[in-house]
């Protein structure tokens, strides 16, 4: 009897051995297997780095530049490029477990990589051979250090596995998860303006989601509430500044300040270059982990930078299905709804685990079957990829004539673009691919931020508004134009802001304010000459305007009746603060604490949050870790990345929504904050009459944020926190005077 149960029990352990092998193993051979780029070049690359580890990356043709782009990111952040690489296969569940399968479910829905397979071979050779180079030095890097790869079978890449990550991110930069995330778990959806949403009543009450549909329930515990999917500056709290001056205005050059607010880290935290071929492409400032180009900066010529506007770009419809669920009705015929199951990676602990789901797909664009029904998603930019492009042309252009002829092809979804050039031009561009929709139909008008019917293809838009539709500022009278998220119609002050009224409502743009909006709008307002110092008073400002949602709050909390004898002390405090985030007062460590999830509350049309809680909870923290109300802000807020010899930990200012921006934090067991959003990548660029152009820039950490080891993990944080800036070598002999290492890299083959 013994025998039997043994050889009972030695079966079922070799079973749950051979399950814990399969699972183990089966996700690399079942990925799509990658392709090398087809091209048979050899790349050829110089790349310094300075003083602080910037590299400056030469070739003598731009394919070769892109080669070295990919091999100085790497040795800087491979890390994070893999993760945004597994994106781009959907595979990035294998290594981010349920989070990570969060995104490869929006990679097959929106069809990421079917629109790259369609796209991609449409762009220009000389834009391909861009991506087809930076790949290759993904390959290559990876090849040459196999034991930092993080998931079997990921490399080789190709150009078309990059353009599938633009394809994948690009849409999430306008809040298009904002849509998404509601309607697949079923919850309502949370649209200024929009009546009959599913998940709410008719009288506008929220009906309570008890059997929400997630795309993955690994333990049925996955929904895509918050995708971790890089949306550029975070849904809740998006930030930005940016400044445009001219000479006029200035008393000399043309000023250029590129203030980005991102992520410090991960798939969208900002990553400093210079490039210069012998094609004419150079140029300095940023990119993203995944591309062969700087996103934002200058050339010789002109620069620009950006800020994320939020118009009204996604469009749902309410498809009428048959009974099997199969087919929709459109223009009164029945068409089939387009449905695979696909085979989601999920890591938990040591194995991964193949959670299948199925994906649906209308004429309108993907679909999301929920208790409710089923609903058709469209966004502006929808199946385009023609940004790969014009963000390729936009680095190398050379006139504010040729440099907005790029941008007027729409090609590039979103963003606000404030541009700066050598000639004295200054402009913002209210850039977005809004979709062209008809004001009425059959008499009627349409309540485009409503549920459409998906029956009247009528309602299907066919692409983007012409761009002469957008606003923008072009050399405006008052010498300068700004940015922070705000709505476009306060960017150029007094007499050269544009109307809200020409600008057709279908365009759905917003009209709302940030605290930064308005209050930089008042001080460059009130500038007679913005000149450097001005504008650094400015930039590094931590007030806030005595009005909006924190005059609101700070109402309530005077209205409060606090239990503890605390909560009322910080009552009394907060009547008192003085409106700014600069770590004098000693009520700004409490203001800090109180003000974001209002703000959150403010931006996203969200809950308001009970101010008498918020009191308590902010009082209760300051009181367990600090043993009083008033500590200094600067103890409380922190720049922290690391340990030992090259990690700091040093004092922040400013606040969530202040011109100078620590936005988000993470609280850490010590009860300090640790930010991790805010001022992010800063350039300033000046032009100055007969004068070649200069600029300076700053990181918060530095050049190699994955890399504890690298003398330059976080060299740039003591200059950051004092508002300071560092050069940037943009001309070949300065960065030779300032060369810190120098190497030539070649492709493998």
């Amino acid at each position: 009897m013994k025998s039997i149960w043994g050889r009972i029990g030695l079966g079922a352990l070799v079973l749950v051995l051979c399950v814990l092998v399969a699972g183990m193993v089966w996700e690399p051979f079942a990925a799509r297997e990658g392709q090398v780029p087809a091209s048979s070049r050899v790349y050829t690359a110089e790349i310094i780095r300075d003083d602080f580890g910037v590299p400056h990356i030469y070739g003598a043709t731009d394919a070769d530049v892109a080669y070295g782009v990919a091999i100085a990111h790497a040795e800087d952040d491979f890390f994070t490029l893999q993760d945004v690489a597994a994106m781009a296969r959907g595979r990035y569940g294998a290594i981010a477990g349920q989070d990570g399968a969060q995104v490869d479910f929006m990679y097959h829905l929106l069809g990421s990589r079917e629109t790259a397979a369609r796209e991609y071979p449409r762009l220009p050779a000389d834009t391909r051979a861009l991506f087809d180079a930076y790949a290759t030095g993904l390959n290559d890097y990876a090849a040459a250090n196999p034991g930092e790869v993080k998931l079997d079978r990921l490399f080789p890449l190709d150009g078309e596995d990059i353009a599938a990550g633009f394809a994948l991110r690009q849409p999430f930069f306008f809040g298009l998860a904002n849509v998404i995330g509601p309607l697949v778990a079923g919850e309502p959806l949370n649209r200024e303006q929009g009546p009959a949403i599913p998940g709410v009543s008719p009288d506008g009450e929220a009906k309570p989601a008890e059997d929400t549909v997630s795309p993955v329930d690994a333990a049925d515990s996955v929904t895509v509430a918050s995708l971790p999917i890089p949306m550029g500056e975070d849904a809740a709290h998006a930030g930005s500044n940016a400044f445009a001056v001219a000479p006029e205005k200035s008393g000399g050059p043309t000023i250029l300040i590129s203030n980005s607010h991102q992520p410090w880290r991960g798939g969208v935290a900002w990553y400093e270059l210079v490039v210069e071929s012998g094609e004419g492409w150079h140029y300095a400032g940023a990119n993203f982990p995944g591309s062969p180009f700087p996103f934002l900066g200058h050339n010789e010529h002109l620069g620009w930078t950006n800020t994320v506007n939020t118009p009204d770009m996604v469009d749902v419809y309410r498809l009428e299905m048959d009974e099997s669920g199969t087919r929709y009705r459109l223009d009164g015929e029945w068409r089939e709804l387009e449905t695979r199951t696909v085979t989601l990676p999920v890591k938990l602990g040591p194995i991964v685990l193949p959670v299948r789901r199925d994906v649906h797909r209308s004429v309108h664009g993907p679909v999301i079957v929920n208790d409710e029904g089923a609903f058709a998603v469209r966004y502006g930019g929808i199946g385009n990829l023609g940004q790969l492009d014009a963000y390729y042309r936009l680095n190398k252009a050379t006139t504010f004539d040729e440099w907005q002829s790029i941008l007027a092809r729409m090609d590039i979804p979103s963003t606000n673009f404030i541009y700066g050039d050598k000639s004295g031009n200054i402009a913002n561009i209210y850039n977005a691919a809004i979709p062209d929709r008809v004001a009425e139909l059959d008499g009627k008008p349409v309540n485009w931020r409503g549920i459409l019917p998906g029956d009247d293809s009528r309602l299907i838009w066919p692409g983007p508004v012409d761009y002469e539709a957008l606003p923008r500022y072009t050399n405006p009278a008052s010498g300068w134009v700004f940015e922070a998220n705000n709505n476009p119609f306060m960017d150029a002050g007094p007499g050269s802001d544009l109307s809200q009224d020409d600008f057709a409502p279908e365009l759905g743009i917003e009209i709302k304010d940030t605290n930064r909006g308005s209050r930089g709008w008042r001080l460059m307002s009130e500038a007679e000459r913005l000149d450097r110092a001005a504008l650094e008073r400015i930039k590094y400002d931590t007030g806030y305007d005595r009005g909006g949602y924190v005059a609101r709050m700070l109402m309530e909390v005077a209205q409060s009746k606090p239990r503890s004898p605390d909560a009322k002390k910080a009552r009394r405090m907060l009547s008192e603060w003085d409106f700014t985030a600069d770590g004098i007062g000693e009520a700004d460590a409490l203001a800090l604490l109180m003000i974001r999830p209002f703000m959150g509350a403010d931006y996203q049309n969200g809950e308001w949050p009970d101010a008498k809680e918020e009191l308590e909870r902010a009082t209760e923290h300051l009181m367990e870790h600090f043993g009083r109300l008033d500590p200094p802000m600067s103890d409380l807020l922190r720049l922290r990345q690391g340990e030992g010899e090259n990690g700091v930990d040093l004092p922040l200012d400013g606040g969530s929504d202040t011109l100078r921006a620590s936005t988000l934090w993470d609280v850490d067991d010590d009860g300090r904050l640790s930010v991790r959003h805010g001022d992010s990548f800063i350039q300033w660029v000046e032009w100055l009459p007969g004068e070649r152009v200069s600029s300076r820039s700053i990181q918060p950490f530095g050049s190699a944020t994955t890399r504890p080891n690298s003398p330059h993990y976080t060299d740039q944080a003591a200059l950051f926190v004092q508002h300071k800036l560092k050069p940037v070598h943009f001309w070949r002999e300065d960065v030779l005077a300032h060369a810190a290492s120098r190497k030539t890299v070649t492709s493998a083959r």
